[in-house]
C-alpha cells in the first residue's frame, strides 16, 4: 500500500490577457493586493495563435505572465480559479468597456516537473478539482526542457512562453536549494 505524500513546493503563476493596458495593469494591482508580491513578470506577448477569444475580448489582445514569491499550496488551486474568475466580472462591471469579457485571468501553478492550468471547462485530458473547477498538466518538463501534450493550447507551446516558464523553474529550484 502506498503512503500519502505532500506534493512538491509550487510557484504560483497568473496568466492575464486583455486588449487593454489599463486592464493588464488592473490585473497586476488586483492579484499583487490578493496574493502577494510578484517575483517575476513576463513581457507582453501577442497572443495570435487564435481567434477564439474574439468575439468577447476583441482584437489585439496581449498576454502576461506573473509568478507570485509566497509559496503555494496547490490543494488552493481551486480557490484562486473562483476568486480569479471573480475578479474578471468585477473589471467588467467596474469599466464598462464594449467587450463582454475585456479580462481574462488565468491562474495555475508551476513545479520543477510541471505547469499545471485550472479551468472552468472539463475535457477528457481534465481532471475535477471542486466546485466546478478542473486542472490539466498543460506542459511538463523532461529532459531540460518544457514538453506539451497532444491537446495543450497553442500559444503555450511557444518558445518565448517557455522561456519565461524556465526563469520561474529556475527560481523555484533557487528556493529549494535553500
Amino acid at each position: 500500500m502506498g503512503q500519502p505524500t505532500l506534493p512538491s513546493p509550487a510557484l504560483l503563476i497568473a496568466a492575464a490577457f486583455s486588449r487593454y493596458d489599463d486592464a493588464l495593469a488592473w490585473a497586476k494591482r488586483k492579484l499583487e493586493a490578493e496574493w502577494g508580491a510578484i517575483a517575476l513578470e513576463s513581457p507582453a506577448f501577442d497572443f495570435v495563435e487564435t481567434d477564439y477569444y474574439e468575439p468577447t475580448m476583441g482584437k489585439g489582445i496581449k498576454k502576461l505572465f506573473w509568478a507570485f514569491e509566497k509559496p503555494f499550496d496547490a490543494a488552493e488551486l481551486v480557490e484562486i480559479k473562483l476568486a480569479a474568475n471573480c475578479w474578471e466580472e468585477e473589471y467588467a462591471a467596474e469599466t464598462k468597456l464594449p467587450e463582454p469579457r475585456p479580462l481574462n485571468i488565468d491562474p495555475g501553478y508551476l513545479t520543477l516537473g510541471k505547469l499545471v492550468l485550472a479551468s472552468t471547462k472539463d475535457f477528457a485530458h481534465r481532471i475535477y478539482l471542486n466546485r466546478g473547477i478542473y486542472a490539466e498538466v498543460t506542459l511538463f518538463y523532461k529532459h531540460r526542457r518544457w514538453r506539451h501534450h497532444d491537446c495543450t493550447f497553442a500559444d503555450y507551446r511557444r518558445e518565448d512562453y517557455q522561456r519565461f516558464f524556465s526563469e520561474c523553474r529556475e527560481m523555484l529550484h533557487r528556493r529549494l536549494r535553500g
